[in-house]
């Protein structure tokens, strides 16, 4: 689950992280009060507009903005809310900016210029720990850093059963090129950091970028994060956070009706019982010459109306052909799972347009066939993955 920054900053600061203090708005009457409040708070007398999105690259399509008085709070703020904000990160279209969150200036005068870090802790999946990765490279794309000056970047991985040590802290902040009182800030940070990544049952924190001030404090300017689902149940409050009008609306309707479904650019959509299958299914198509339009895991139960509600998320999709079903027949029958798909399409009508093929292997798959045969619906019935293969080949040519 992705989280907005000022949510991140919330869970991070719970932890004793240090971060850019500021209130989110939701208009810009709003704004101006936000503003106010965080001048009363902290004496701050510019502020940073930031629209609150899921998604990086913010600054780059227009969603940050400095204001420097009250008037510029409340202009910048009527331009961004409600703003099509295209990013590296969003689709073509952009994503509509519904909220933003007006900050502290801290990038004030001081007795040393501010720098700029590059943050994230992560697991490494080819080791099994977590990981710790860092630049001096700050405020840059990372992708850009690893592609251009991939010594600027460090690792420093940590034994989950121990958690990060002092002498690992100290480490970042030696290859940052720390001294004195910044330095003591850096491990204080870095520490807090990953135990805020670790409790929170977190799969990824990006800071970008981790700021030095000009008085030698070290916070999150910016605050990426992304919750682990599986592990929600542990953490109620986190749950409150789900902001679904950044989510993708079909995959927010499909798990609300219990359906494991991913949205993807394809023309195939594809329906399948096990993960497993799913992707070898998505294979198949790809060699067939066309492309997934979704992964949709109905599950071990596909009887008609958990069919339907699978069709009707799959014809969403304007970009959609074919329709490829695949089910092995284990906990359930084949001859359940075809009889689900001959009521669901009976029942939605001429809703369907595009031709359906239809694999069923395991119990009772003999009998599937014939009922899918007998049908006299616009359904084909295949046996071998070669077959539905070839199947899919041709309605797409």
């Amino acid at each position: 689950m992705n989280l907005h920054e000022y949510q991140g900053k919330q869970i991070l600061s719970s932890f004793g992280v240090r971060v850019q203090r500021g209130i989110v708005a939701q208009n810009p009457t709003e704004a101006v009060a936000a503003a106010k409040k965080l001048t009363e708070e902290t004496g701050t007398g510019w502020h940073v507009i930031k629209a609150q999105i899921h998604a990086g690259g913010r600054g780059k399509g227009g969603g940050v903005k400095l204001a420097k008085n009250l008037q510029e709070v409340e202009s910048l703020a009527g331009q961004i809310i409600g703003m099509d904000l295209i990013t590296p990160q969003t689709p073509p279209e952009g994503k509509k900016v519904n909220q933003v969150l007006v900050a502290e200036d801290v990038y004030y005068p001081g007795d040393s210029e501010p720098e700029e870090y590059y943050m994230s802790v992560l697991l490494n999946r080819a080791t099994g720990r977590n990981m710790i990765m860092y630049s001096t490279e700050g405020g840059m794309d990372i992708e850009t850093v690893a592609e251009e000056t991939p010594h600027l970047i460090f690792t420093e991985e940590i034994d989950p059963a121990t958690g990060i040590l002092p002498f690992q802290a100290r480490k970042v902040a030696f290859n940052l090129g720390l001294s004195g009182a910044a330095f003591k800030e850096m491990v204080k940070f870095v520490t807090a950091l990953y135990t805020a990544y670790a409790k929170s049952d977190s799969s990824l924190f990006e800071i970008n970028p981790v700021l030095k001030t000009s008085d030698d404090k070290i916070m999150a300017v910016d605050a990426k994060v992304t919750l682990d689902d599986n592990a929600l149940y542990r953490h109620k409050d986190y749950m409150e956070m789900r902001d679904e009008r950044e989510e993708n609306p079909t995959e927010v309707e499909a798990k609300k009706s219990g359906l494991n479904y991913v949205d993807l650019d394809g023309n195939v959509g594809c329906m399948v019982n096990g993960a497993g299958l799913a992707m070898a299914t998505m294979d198949l198509i790809k060699q067939a010459g066309g492309e997934p339009a979704n992964f949709l895991d109905v599950g071990g139960t596909a009887d008609a109306k958990r069919v339907e509600e699978a069709f009707r998320l799959i014809l969403k999709d304007e970009n959609v052909e074919a329709i490829l079903v695949n089910i092995f027949g284990g906990i359930v029958r084949c001859d359940r799972v075809a009889q689900g798909i001959v009521d669901a399409y009976k029942n939605m009508g001429d809703e369907i347009k595009v031709p359906i093929i239809v694999r069923l292997q395991g119990t009772n798959a003999d009998i599937a066939k014939e009922l899918i045969d007998s049908s006299g619906l616009n359904v084909e019935s295949a046996v071998e993955f070669k077959e539905a293969a070839d199947k899919v080949q041709k309605v797409l040519s």
